[in-house]
């Protein structure tokens, strides 16, 4: 009898706690609010989107859907950042647009971060490895890095430098962006220095407000470095985005990389939150990526292989390509022998 009725209370108290929870999540969406959200996301996409007149358009769009009250029946929080996200993408086809809703409050300029915001960022990162997720020696000495974001160097650098001396005496390089979402173009240049003997211009990126160019080259960086003679190939898959297209395109058009894999997912444009309303934000592409070399760059096209192949077949295909190509580079008889005689292997045919 007593077990019952402390599952009871437990279950009332779990109830409780999800009424709560929603209440909290739609307390939020108050008069004042929904009054400030449409012209405060308007304001942000006039200041801060990377094209002023598609800002205009995107505008002009949120405002015509807003007074025929499209959005006046939607009272949580969360659809409508997804219903306001979807209209944003619908009009202007660019997948970095996006709205947020922060039931806690919405606080997303790091420049204006307190000590307790930068400790929260770095303990992510840290419980998240800092996006590795393998870091092997494969055999016939050819590394595989399983990469899936880029943190800023302030945070990552010692994380990607452990990772990068475990593979720099191997003969060859997989980095595996399959399921890389991007992040800061900081941490582009960073683990591309590991690739590189000299220091190289990598990208640019151009910025609206202030019309600014912001140079990204790599840097000299001590041993161990993987260097900028071993073969490295990246592997992409249509989730391929952002940062990680940077990195690949940066790395295709110096010659740097052999690209495996399938057509990258077509985002350019370098993105922040800005916070709109109490707890709504809004992730605004706030400039564009320029090749030194091609003068343009991937988005909506996104970066296509050298070596097109399903995603699931690109970490084989790179494999054996690296095998193929340490076969025909070494000078030691014995090593070739016994990389032949891997390439003959049933497991890696």
């Amino acid at each position: 009898m007593l077990n019952r009725f402390v599952q009871s209370l437990a279950l009332v108290a779990v109830l409780f706690a999800v009424l709560l929870s929603t209440a909290t999540r739609t307390a939020a969406l108050d008069a004042t609010e929904r009054s400030q959200l449409i012209p405060s996301i308007c304001a942000a996409l006039r200041t801060e989107y990377v094209y002023p007149d598609a800002a205009s358009k995107l505008v002009d769009a949120l405002q015509v859907r807003a007074q025929r009250g499209d959005y006046e029946s939607i009272s949580e929080g969360d659809a409508l950042a997804t219903r306001l996200t979807a209209d944003l993408r619908e009009v202007s086809r660019d997948r970095h647009l996006s709205v947020q809703y922060h039931p806690e409050g919405a606080h997303t300029d790091p420049e204006n971060w307190s000590i307790e915001d930068s400790e929260r960022s770095r303990g992510k990162a840290e419980r998240d490895n800092f996006s590795f997720r393998k870091v092997e020696r494969m055999d016939g000495n050819v590394g595989y890095l399983d990469f899936r974001g880029f943190y800023e160097p302030y945070l990552a650098a010692s994380a990607m430098s452990a990772a990068m001396g475990l593979v720099a005496r191997t003969d060859a390089l997989i980095i595996d962006l399959r399921q890389n979402r991007g992040g800061e173009p900081t941490g582009v240049a960073f683990l591309a220095s590991f690739l590189f003997d000299t220091r190289t211009h990598l990208n640019d990126i151009f910025v609206r407000r202030g019309d600014r160019l912001e140079q990204y080259w790599t840097s000299q960086l001590p041993p161990p470095v993987f260097g900028g003679k071993k073969p490295v190939y990246v592997l992409t898959s249509k989730a391929t985005f952002s940062a990680a297209e940077d990195f690949t395109y940066a790395l295709k058009n110096l010659k740097r990389a052999v690209v495996v894999g399938e057509t990258t997912g077509g985002g350019a444009h370098p993105t922040r939150e800005f916070q709109v309303t109490e707890h709504f934000a809004v992730g605004v592409p706030f400039a564009r990526s320029l090749s030194p070399i091609t003068h343009t760059d991937w988005e909506g096209t996104g970066v296509s292989p050298d070596i097109a192949v399903p995603a699931r077949d690109a970490l084989r295909t790179a494999y054996r390509a690296a095998l193929r190509q340490i076969i025909a580079s070494t000078q030691d008889p014995e090593q070739k022998r016994s990389v032949e005689q891997l390439l003959k292997a049933p497991s890696v045919k």
